[in-house]
């Protein structure tokens, strides 16, 4: 007769498992938060072509009313449009990270995990990393038809466009945590598509994204000045037309560090709160 399985002298103790490490943790939260995306296939597909289309309709409708006299000089409105509209377009996963927080507080997934021994900011970061990658997809997707199919031909070239892409992924990804923090402090998918709203607006159209700045009201000029965004659209727009950066980008990135961190600190600790 085959022996069943020994048990633990009385007295003894199962060692304790404590989980893996946060690298792990990470990697694999990530990947769940891929595989969540790549489930709808249709609205993947439909937030790939969301860009090209505002490309599309935006440089048709400004690009027929705007002066190019007050452009740069020898730049098309196309050339000037498609730097801005890379860190515009980063806001709408920017809100999506935030309903979708909101979604797994909903159904449940976060309250299976946070019986895991897993660290619970992970999953902020993790979420807020899968939607960087799918980000990333989009505006390069926006960049590739606004070159071959649209005629774009900024003077940066090839390289002046890619290093705006890399600095527009570090703005998107520092913008997530904003909405991260609104969802993890509001929980409720209602709310927090108000909240975007309220959010958004400014930042898009109070910046120097599709008009100069100094073409704008007074009032409104201040206000795109000292919107954080419209250093990342100036910096986006000086590394693709290769112009002087000057302290553009530094600015940009100075700024997109400290919303990450402000944003990043109240997500974690409106996250930890109790769901109920």
């Amino acid at each position: 007769m085959t022996p069943g399985p020994s048990l633990p002298d009385a007295g003894t103790f199962a060692p304790a498992w404590y989980g893996s490490s946060p690298w792990t943790q990470l990697l694999i939260l990530t990947q769940r938060s891929l595989k969540a995306h790549l489930a709808h296939r249709r609205t993947l597909v439909l937030a790939m072509l969301q860009p090209v289309f505002m490309l599309l309709l935006l440089s048709e409708v400004f690009g027929s009313i705007v002066d190019l006299d007050h452009l740069p000089d020898g730049v098309s409105y196309l050339d000037y449009l498609l730097p801005a509209l890379l860190v515009t377009t980063g806001i709408g996963p920017a809100i999506a990270s935030g309903i979708g927080l909101v979604r797994d507080m909903d159904n449940g997934a976060v309250a299976r995990l946070r019986t895991l021994p897993i660290h619970a900011p992970l999953l902020l970061f993790a979420r807020s990393f899968a939607d960087l990658l799918r980000t990333t997809a989009q505006l390069a997707i926006l960049l590739v038809v606004a070159v071959v199919f649209m005629g774009a031909d900024p003077a940066g070239g090839g390289v002046g466009l890619v290093a705006a892409l890399l600095l527009t992924c570090v703005v998107v990804w520092a913008m997530t945590w904003i909405f991260l923090a609104l969802a993890a402090w509001l929980r409720s998918a209602e709310a927090m598509q108000s909240a975007a709203y309220l959010v958004t607006f400014p930042l898009m159209f109070a910046s120097s994204a599709f008009v100069p700045v100094d073409r704008m009201p007074g009032w409104l000029e201040v206000l795109a000045i000292l919107n954080p965004l419209s250093y990342a659209m100036d910096a986006s727009r000086a590394l693709c037309l290769d112009q002087p950066l000057g302290a553009q980008v530094w600015s940009a990135l100075g700024a997109s560090a400290l919303v990450a961190l402000l944003g990043s600190g109240a997500a974690v600790w409106a996250f930890r709160r109790p769901l109920v």
